[in-house]
């Protein structure tokens, strides 16, 4: 039986593995090749600063999924800053894989610059203030795992009378955005391509999704069986 709890500390090396496999084959299951810069930015964070909004899927105690999020955005780091820090911390720049992802950002950026076309960002909006990432491993996916840590993510959003919260996935990843419309998240605005960002050699491109606590969720109640869960989703 999956039980869904509250982050221990004791569980840092256990999560820290699960994020190494959990969203195997998504189109973003890594961004630049490098996990451990990748971890920094979007899970340490959470585990560091808001530990009261991360909460794990426990199976006999194996951790087999989690969902990291923060009720203010505006006062969580920017994926830019943590980006920027993990970046010269780890020397990204120096390491093949990592310097290749950000001369095609670069490439990808100048591009639109010229065309004047949109590129992905961070989210910050006052009406969805509160955001999220959910992980969960492949070998959990249709036991209720992912719908458990929406579930209690959602307690939280209303027993602290949050006004909302939103997410961030790529539109390519279709078994997420589907699993989140029918947690009751809707999609806003465009969905600009993603710099850098490439799955089976094509680009990928940022969907932006908003959930309220007095919209109902698409397709019946939260508490289904979980077979759309996501392999992941990325957020601001």
């Amino acid at each position: 039986m999956t039980e869904i709890r509250a982050f221990e500390e004791a569980d840092r090396p256990a999560l820290r593995e699960l994020f190494s496999r959990a969203g195997e084959g998504a189109p973003t299951a890594s961004l630049w090749g490098h996990e451990e810069s990748e971890a920094a930015i979007y899970l340490a964070p959470y585990m560091d600063l808001v530990p009261d909004s991360l909460f794990v899927a426990d199976v006999h105690g194996e951790l087999v999924g989690y969902l990291a999020g923060c009720l203010d955005t505006s006062a969580f780091p920017g994926q830019g800053d943590l980006m920027t820090e993990a970046i010269r911390k780890h020397r990204l720049i120096f390491r093949r894989r990592p310097a290749a992802f950000f001369a095609r950002s670069m490439a990808d950026l100048a591009r639109a610059a010229v065309r004047r076309e949109p590129t992905a960002d961070d989210f910050v909006d006052d009406r969805w203030p509160a955001h999220l990432h959910i992980n969960v491993a492949s070998a959990a996916r249709g036991t209720g795992a992912a719908d458990g840590l929406m579930n209690r993510w959602f307690e939280r959003l209303r027993e602290t009378g949050s006004r909302g919260c939103h997410l961030q996935t790529v539109v390519e990843n279709t078994r997420a955005v589907r699993f989140f419309q029918r947690m009751g998240f809707t999609e806003y605005g465009p969905a600009p391509a993603v710099p850098g960002l490439r799955h089976d050699g094509k680009r990928v491109h940022q969907r932006t999704m908003v959930w309220s606590p007095e919209v109902p969720p698409h397709g019946g109640s939260r508490s289904g069986s979980g077979n759309n869960s996501p392999q992941e989703s990325g957020s601001s």
